[in-house]
């Protein structure tokens, strides 16, 4: 794939990633098997681990702060403690199937274990997370199966058409759509496709600035084995850590970092996957092209529907030789949200900029580790400025956190042209150590929705895009509605519901909502907060936001496909599955494919 463009320079060729068992990840919630949130022997919350600046600090602050804001009482005794794993059926692979695979991969890349099965039919939504503890999956892969190379990968489909078998790709895990959800009436045996194998960083080509990446690699890797070479992708979604290059293709996906380096359709000049007519592929890889139709395109965002993503071409980019953090107090979320609008037309954009509103503000505040010593004096000197000089109101106050990158010239003319445009908005610089906190607090906190679980807390996030003039009421109309489903279902106590402006754009805005409620004495709360997430698409949906900005559609949302698409946008949709997989040998089925 790709030949080279010119034969007189060196491609690098790295190693591989290296294995580590300390780097296991936990199969029953998000994350490292080492990290993560309790409660500790003086019954404070205290985050576990070393990998986060969180990391082993006890967090005084957030127990009492949950209680307050869901209004409700929470005992740290008083645990729901989890039934995983769940029971899951035999697996309806055959002699001959099972035989036919290991004869291809090698017996030890096919496996029924049962804890691979559970774990390779979900993702991280709430509902699969709640079945896994305390309900059931109907239906989970028959067999996981690890390819090598694109040869096994057609391999699989010749195998999966001749056994009357389908396919289910694999990268991370972790997508929020419900997309490794197995469709509970398939009869066929379902084959997980586990890409952990493919992940190498085949090559990196220095002079024009591109690599070769197979499509299991990790987030994480991929920027482990760039940067020796000097090189980054830039493409840092929240999943970082755990999501893999073929996962963004599929999902069409967009990183913390997207205004320097451009989301994952801007980064992908190539990419191969094997269908069920064989191997698609280019020859070469240009700059640009215009070549009619193309299926790198159909590949962007089709979830697993429509073949399986092998490995692609991207744009590197220079390690950034300055990184600098930043971060403003704005007066209010609509006075953050102007200086976003001005900060966007104005370009030359820091690499992240992300606007939080008071709650989730506040929510940050809490997860503070204990101040000692001079710290506490600083604090309260520092809170003294801001609400009483300043004159800011605790309870309307939001924060806008700030990575800079480029060169030095670069980074300094962003740094001045932010802060000049945050002044004319009434912002406050408030400092490099707090937008530090801020970026790096998002990878910490993606384990606290497992903890809150064990203490009768549902919790999840969801996201759109919107334009410029619809966003500060499309947050309002989607937090008013939560609260008044939350009501009238007679919920205990309140629900938690925030927002957070994540990416920046000409035209508009994507926002993050972070929704929650304690469910304790809840009949079925996972179907209930899976209404109340409904009814905030819906609302979503009627304010003028778009359906999903990165975490795509999978099965969760397609139901509202109808609501945003023409019939004859879903004919195309429908007739090109049919036309490129027509015995459904991808059978995941997301989308309503």
């Amino acid at each position: 794939m790709g030949a080279p463009l010119s034969t007189d320079h060196a491609r690098i060729v790295p190693a591989r990633p290296e294995r580590s068992s300390a780097d296991a990840e936990r199969l029953d919630v998000w994350g490292f098997a080492d990290s993560g949130f309790e409660i500790n022997a003086r019954g404070l919350v205290q985050a576990r681990g070393h990998r986060y600046a969180i990391s082993g600090h006890e967090l005084p602050h957030l127990l009492a702060w949950m209680q307050d804001v869901l209004d409700v009482e929470i005992d740290p005794a008083d645990r729901f403690p989890s039934q995983y794993p769940t029971a899951i059926a035999e697996s309806r692979a055959g002699a001959a199937l099972r035989a036919a695979l290991e004869a291809a991969l090698a017996p030890e890349r096919v496996s029924d274990d049962p804890a691979l099965r559970l774990r390779h039919g979900h993702g991280h939504t709430q509902e699969e997370m709640y079945a896994i503890k305390y309900g059931h999956l109907a239906r989970v892969p028959d067999l996981v199966v690890r390819p090598s190379s694109t040869g096994d990968v057609c391999a699989l489909v010749e195998l999966a058409r001749e056994h009357d078998a389908c396919l289910i790709p694999y990268g991370g895990g972790t997508n929020v759509t419900d997309a490794l959800r197995c469709p509970e009436d398939e009869t066929r045996p379902i084959l997980s496709v586990d890409m952990g194998e493919m992940n190498a960083v085949e090559w990196i080509d220095p002079e024009n600035r591109m690599a070769c990446i197979q499509a299991g690699a990790v987030g994480r890797h991929i920027q482990a084995i760039l940067a020796p070479h000097g090189f980054t992708l830039g493409h840092e979604p929240d999943s970082v850590e755990f999501s893999t290059l073929g996962g963004w293709i599929a999902t069409h996906a967009s990183g913390m970092k997207k205004n320097r380096y451009g989301n994952i359709e801007e980064l992908l000049l190539d990419v191969e996957a094997v269908g069920a007519d064989g191997v698609v592929s280019r020859s070469a890889v240009g700059p640009r092209e215009s070549v009619g139709s193309e299926p790198k395109r159909w590949l962007l965002g089709s979830e697993g529907t429509l073949g399986i993503v092998t490995r692609a071409v991207v744009k590197v980019f220079p390690t950034p030789e300055r990184q600098r953090y930043g971060s403003i107090l704005f007066r209010d979320f609509e006075s953050g949200v102007a200086f976003l609008e001005t900060l966007a037309r104005r370009g030359n954009l820091p690499a992240s900029v992300r606007l939080v509103d008071n709650l989730q503000f506040r929510f940050g505040q809490a997860l503070k580790p204990a101040s000692t010593g001079l710290r506490v004096l600083k604090s309260r000197l520092e809170r003294a400025f801001v609400t009483g000089l300043k004159g800011f109101d605790p309870e309307r106050m939001v924060a806008c956190t700030l990575v800079f990158e480029g060169d030095a010239d670069q980074v300094r003319a962003q740094e001045r042209e932010v802060y000049r445009l945050a002044k004319r908005h009434r912002g406050m610089p408030a400092g490099s150590e707090n937008g530090k906190r801020g970026y790096e607090l998002t990878f910490g906190i993606a384990y606290i929705r497992d903890f809150a679980m064990n203490h009768f807390i549902l919790g999840e996030s969801f996201e759109t895009s919107v334009p410029w003039n619809r966003a500060v009421a499309l947050c309002d109309n989607v937090k008013q509605r939560i609260w008044q489903e939350h009501e009238k279902r007679q919920l205990p106590g309140r629900p938690f519901v925030t927002c957070r402006v994540t990416q920046l754009y000409d035209t508009g805005v994507c926002i993050y909502f972070y929704f929650a409620f304690h469910f304790k004495g809840v009949e079925d709360p996972s179907e209930t907060y899976a209404e109340i997430e409904r009814a905030a698409r819906d609302e979503i949906l009627r304010s003028g936001g778009s359906l999903s900005h990165h975490h795509g559609v999978g099965k969760l949302r397609a139901r509202f496909l109808p609501e945003i698409m023409s019939p004859a946008a879903l004919a195309w949709k429908r007739a090109l599955k049919r036309a490129v997989d027509p015995d459904n040998l991808f059978g995941a089925a997301n989308q309503g494919m």
